[in-house]
């Protein structure tokens, strides 16, 4: 008997700057949020109750819609010991499970790795966004890495492996992480030409491409489009990663935050509109991520670098609703001014990784963590 099951796909969206889990999932009812945010904080009136406690951000109209339908997992205070503030480290730590030292292997990576252990297909996993996500980047781990897919293929109409081994060269140099040179070189060295290998295939994913879905002209809807393109064509490609900056609202926080949720937000909702119309939704999850949250008392205008954020799990397969306790905001129960986390991030990996990707999360993540019940 021929089986019809699609393999588990995995879409990724890093948050880039800490967006404030506080204004995304607003603990409404808690007289100590507007205590400590008169400025920043969102108004009860204009909350999307998830509940009597707890609304999302306005916003996030898409995202509510989803999850009215079951098709939201909020896990409420995700963080790690001893976090850290530091945009780059904090970053660094999600992306390779290593809270304790510095480390360059990618979760990612080790997934795709494990998913693809020979490199095999050079589209396993596929980032849309300049450059290459630490998350994604393993040695001997090929990574096609886009900005646009009509666009995809520069270096493709380089000719000779010489010129292109010249052009890589290049951009090694260009793209070097300023830790590690001597590492960066060889990933891009070794993997750099097997990426090269998917630029052609993947720029066939436009061509027959249709949708009744009419995506924003926003770099994260135009992202997301592209991933359903390429999910659509069956390249094999089962991680998927791209990002949305700006989130680092010291000051001025509503202007900026909420247009930014908007378009996160819209550009979501476009997705899996455009993946059901095309009867694709059953087999892909969405994580969305950031590094940390923000303080829990307002600086005037914005707000500072905080810890204890949320994660969303998003997707047809996703228990939704609300997962863990929202942290409390009793200033006895704060960790220096910080939400404290009840969920280490490494849970969330791990869940995914063996629940819904079907592999050992032990691989990935490093250690053993409680599986969490989203999926």
């Amino acid at each position: 008997m021929t089986s019809t099951k699609k393999d588990p796909v995995l879409v990724v969206v890093q948050l880039t700057g800490g967006s404030d889990y506080m204004n995304m999932v607003v603990p409404y009812a808690d007289p100590l949020y507007y205590d400590n945010r008169p400025t920043v904080g969102v108004p009860t009136k204009d909350v999307l109750p998830i509940d009597s406690r707890f609304g999302f951000n306005p916003a996030l109209g898409a995202v509510k819609d989803l999850y009215d339908q079951g098709q939201v997992a909020v896990i409420n205070g995700v963080g790690y010991p001893n976090p850290n503030r530091s945009h780059f480290r904090a970053m660094d730590i999600w992306h390779t499970c290593e809270p304790e030292k510095i480390a360059t292997e990618g979760w990612l990576g080790r997934v795709i790795r494990d998913i693809d252990p020979h490199g095999e297909n050079v589209l396993t996993g596929v980032n849309f966004g300049r450059g290459l996500p630490r998350a994604l980047a393993l040695t001997g781990v090929p990574v096609a890495s886009v900005a646009a897919l009509e666009n995809y293929g520069v270096l493709t109409g380089i000719s000779g492996q010489e010129q292109r081994a010249r052009a890589l060269d290049l951009f090694a140099r260009m793209y070097s992480p300023a830790i590690g040179t001597g590492a960066a070189m060889d990933y891009l060295g070794r993997t750099g030409l097997d990426a090269l290998k998917g630029a052609d295939i993947l720029k066939t994913a436009t061509e027959t491409y249709t949708s009744t879905v009419e995506y924003a002209a926003t770099s994260i809807a135009q992202s997301l489009r592209g991933m359903a393109q390429v999910l659509l064509k069956d390249l094999g490609t089962r991680v998927f990663y791209t990002s949305l900056g700006g989130f680092d609202t010291h000051a001025n926080q509503a202007p900026v935050h909420t247009p930014l949720l908007s378009e996160l937000s819209d550009g979501i909702g476009d997705f899996f509109a455009d993946l059901k119309e095309h009867d694709a939704a059953g087999n892909v999850l969405m994580l969305v991520f950031t590094e940390f949250g923000r303080r829990v008392k307002e600086n005037g205008s914005g707000s500072d670098h905080g810890s204890g954020g949320g994660s969303y799990i998003i997707g047809q397969p996703v228990t939704g609703g609300m997962h863990g306790q929202y942290p409390s905001l009793k200033e006895e129960d704060q960790l220096d001014g910080d939400l404290q986390f009840q969920v280490d991030f490494r849970s969330v990996y791990s869940t995914i990784v063996e629940k819904w990707m079907g592999l050992d999360a032990k691989s990935v993540t490093g250690g053993s963590y409680e599986h969490l019940d989203f999926v």
